[in-house]
Formats: C-alpha cells, sequence, structure tokens
C-alpha cells in the first residue's frame, strides 16, 4: 500500500496524471448573454461572465455584430467587459440603442477588441472563450 501511494505522489508531481474534465473547464472563460429586456428605445442585454483562466485580465472587449430578424448584419458594436478578476463571475449590462429585443435574431462575437493580461496583449479572450445563452437572440462565436 505504501508503493503505491508512492507511485502515486510521483504521478502527481511529475504531471503523468490527466486532469479532471472538471479542472480543465475551469481554465476557460465563460460568456453567458443572460436576459434582454426593453429598455426605452433599445435592448438591455445583460451577460455573466467567469474568468477561469487563472490569470488577470486588467481589460476586455469584444466586437460584436448585431443581426437583425431576418438575419442580416445590423450593427457592429464594442462592449468592454472591463477587469475580469481570475476565477471571479462578474455580471455586465449594455443597452443597445435603437434596437428593440424583438428585432435582434443574433450576437455574434466576431473578435476580441483588447484582452490585456499583465500590461500584455493575450490571446486567452479568444482562445479560452467558451458561449451559452438563455435567451431567444442567439449568441456565440
Amino acid at each position: 500500500m505504501r508503493y503505491l501511494s508512492l507511485f502515486a505522489a510521483f504521478c502527481l508531481a511529475a504531471g503523468f496524471l490527466v486532469q479532471s474534465p472538471v479542472h480543465a473547464q475551469e481554465r476557460q472563460i465563460t460568456l453567458e448573454l443572460n436576459s434582454a429586456k426593453q429598455a426605452g428605445n433599445g435592448c438591455r442585454v445583460s451577460f455573466i461572465a467567469f474568468n477561469g483562466t487563472g490569470v488577470v485580465l486588467e481589460k476586455t472587449s469584444y466586437e460584436m455584430v448585431v443581426f437583425d430578424a431576418e438575419g442580416l448584419v445590423a450593427q457592429f458594436l464594442i462592449l468592454e467587459f472591463g477587469r475580469l478578476p481570475a476565477n471571479k463571475t462578474k455580471v455586465v449590462q449594455f443597452d443597445l440603442a435603437e434596437q428593440s429585443c424583438d428585432s435582434i435574431s443574433r450576437l455574434l462575437i466576431n473578435d476580441v477588441a483588447e484582452c490585456v493580461s499583465n500590461q500584455e496583449t493575450s490571446t486567452v479572450c479568444l482562445d479560452a472563450l467558451k458561449t451559452n445563452a438563455r435567451t431567444e437572440i442567439g449568441f456565440g462565436v
């Protein structure tokens, strides 16, 4: 039994044991389109962002494309999510002016506008991105 414990400790130290799927999932940035509600003459969208990459993201912005009810490109936007601390959930809201929620069929993350970690540009904001939606509006990459 003692040899089995020593072998397991050796494997852990050497990195031979495979990470569990739960741990691997934590190495993501998750953006969820949580709600879309009419607010005056615009649509207020709420996102839940979780930075599970293990690194602090000082500045995070995404270029989004709004598609109308017919699936045509209606608008390009830069949505600034700001600072995303490591292993922290953050809720952000944006008002899409002159857009009724009913007229939006989809929000597409077209690209990363800004992703800064340790004062350097990083690719993690797109490389580790996972999206989902709890609205009738489609959302993804």
